[in-house]
């Protein structure tokens, strides 16, 4: 195996000029963009930074409850984007409260699965190998969960008359939203159903990308990547599942109503 190598202050500087060379391009076609790039590189190069050093010390403590703090603080923040990227809103922070649970849900339940069963560490609750496989599942479990709210919460709405015609035909809220949930759950899963089809032909994944150039053997690097690709779907899977029916059983009641009410005034407004 090659040595790791190593990058110094001069080589992100040198890879940094593409960023200006965006900033140029903003400039010479009067796009407006100059500025915002400028802060995201800034913000981007900041927070990896800081994560960075947290980790080391994370690390270097081995200490089970730091490493279920930090890597429940990642699932509390995956939860809040999982809820504010719907234009919809339910009541009484119910996007929060679905978003979390389904993010927590299929985080957990992947990231244990993969610790104990294919990587095994010893632990395998041991931080180096925890709370970056929470991070990677992480990631696609809460695009997967936000985008299958999203399209739940706005159909719903969308579709309140043909939904509430079934319901007085004597069909049971599963049974009259039962195109919409199907729908939505297929919103939530295409991105990764895309990112398999298009891995090792359209692109290398970033994962085996960092493996290859950290000097890993490329197979060992690809089956590592389809371990990661296998583990990324399943948790899409799974959370797009649980935060539609959540979202579903928000929106109905025990006598099969539809209850649009339980959204905010300004998401229905948003929607109507």
């Amino acid at each position: 195996m090659k040595p790791t190598i190593v990058l110094e202050a001069h080589d992100l500087a040198i890879a940094a000029a593409l960023i200006g060379l965006d900033g140029l391009i903003s400039l010479v076609f009067g796009l407006g963009l100059h500025r915002q790039l400028a802060v995201a590189a800034i913000r981007m190069v900041l927070q990896l930074l800081l994560i960075g050093v947290i980790l080391t010390r994370v690390f270097a403590l081995a200490s089970p409850p730091v490493t279920l703090l930090v890597v429940l603080v990642m699932v509390a923040i995956g939860g809040r984007e999982v809820a504010v990227r719907p234009e919809q809103r339910l009541v009484n922070w119910g996007n929060y409260q679905v978003g979390l649970a389904s993010v927590a849900f299929a985080t957990g339940i992947t990231s244990i699965l993969a610790l104990t069963t294919a990587l095994r560490p010893d632990p395998w609750y041991e931080a180096r190998y925890a709370i970056p496989l929470a991070g990677i599942v992480l990631g696609n479990v809460l695009n997967a969960a936000s985008l299958a709210l999203d399209a739940l919460l706005a159909s719903v709405v969308r579709e309140k008359a043909a939904i509430e015609a079934q319901l007085c035909l004597g069909a049971t809220a599963r049974q009259a939203m039962g195109g919409l949930l199907r729908a939505a759950m297929r919103r939530g899963l295409l991105p990764v159903i895309n990112s398999m089809s298009a891995s090792g032909i359209v692109t290398l994944p970033g994962i085996m990308t960092g493996q290859i150039l950290a000097g890993i053997d490329p197979m060992e690097a690809v089956k590592y990547q389809i371990l990661l690709m296998f583990l990324l779907s399943g948790g899409a899977g799974l959370s797009a599942v649980a935060v539609v029916f959540l979202a579903a059983r928000r929106l109905t009641d025990a006598r099969h109503r539809l209850r649009l009410d339980r959204l905010t005034e300004t998401g229905s407004a948003r929607g109507a």
